[in-house]
């Protein structure tokens, strides 16, 4: 048995899907011929995940409205949660890379841990069925859920769209001052938040700071971002 079954409490019944899982793209790149790795697994295991986490939501949270559930969702499968999964699990020990990657801190890359959970994930789901990868899911994530009962749900929007938009891109969304209205002491702002020349939502509030959190929560909940990606996909 490989050790990460052991560690996850999971033995494949077609070894093969683990490796797959566990092979980084640079492998390939090293040898200069083609081999397969973790790529579709982790495309697989991010709608995998997509999912569970979006059933389990709705059916916890009857009163929360779209843009509750997708905020939720947004911190439960942020690049920095699938990082500590994968870090609990180890799993930058157990993956399969070229030298130059690992290197260069592979094993450490939050990109390829998250990437790494998301196929592991993946192959579960193929070896097994829904049912069994739900259930590994929500036993890994049992904290992350938990938290969410503790910490109010708007902890940083600005900060989790951020992160969501760092995934697909260098650039940093930017906050715009639209209009201040009313007497020094009642103002209202209206700010909208701008992506590489897309305006992702719009919001106000009493201050600027209220304003911009209110855009982060229209922009998560529209998610225009994800039009913009699919236009520029060939």
């Amino acid at each position: 048995m490989h050790p990460l079954e052991e560690r996850i409490g999971y033995q494949f019944q077609n070894p093969q899907l683990l490796v797959e899982a566990l092979t980084h793209p640079s492998v390939a790149h090293e040898k200069q011929r083609k081999q397969f790795d973790n790529q579709r697994l982790e495309f697989l295991g991010d709608a995998v995940l997509q999912l569970v986490i979006t059933e389990h939501l709705f059916a916890r949270y009857g009163e929360a409205g779209e843009g509750r559930l997708t905020t939720r969702r947004s911190r439960l499968v942020s690049r920095e949660s699938l990082k500590v999964r994968a870090t609990g699990l180890d799993l930058g020990r157990h993956l399969l890379m070229g030298r130059g990657e690992e290197a260069s801190g592979g094993r450490r890359r939050d990109s390829t841990l998250g990437d790494a959970f998301e196929a592991l994930l993946g192959a579960i789901y193929l070896d097994s069925d829904l049912g069994t990868v739900r259930r590994f899911i929500l036993k890994e994530m049992k904290d992350d859920l938990e938290r969410l009962e503790e910490e109010p749900l708007e902890v940083n929007p600005k900060g989790q769209l951020q992160e969501l938009l760092q995934a697909i891109s260098p650039r940093s969304p930017s906050y715009e001052v639209l209009s201040q209205e009313g007497r020094e002491h009642e103002r209202i702002f209206r700010v909208r938040v701008v992506w590489e020349g897309l305006v992702l939502g719009e919001g106000g509030g009493r201050s600027k700071k209220l304003a911009e959190s209110a855009a982060a929560l229209a922009a998560l909940k529209g998610q225009l971002w994800v039009k913009k990606i699919d236009r520029t996909v060939p």
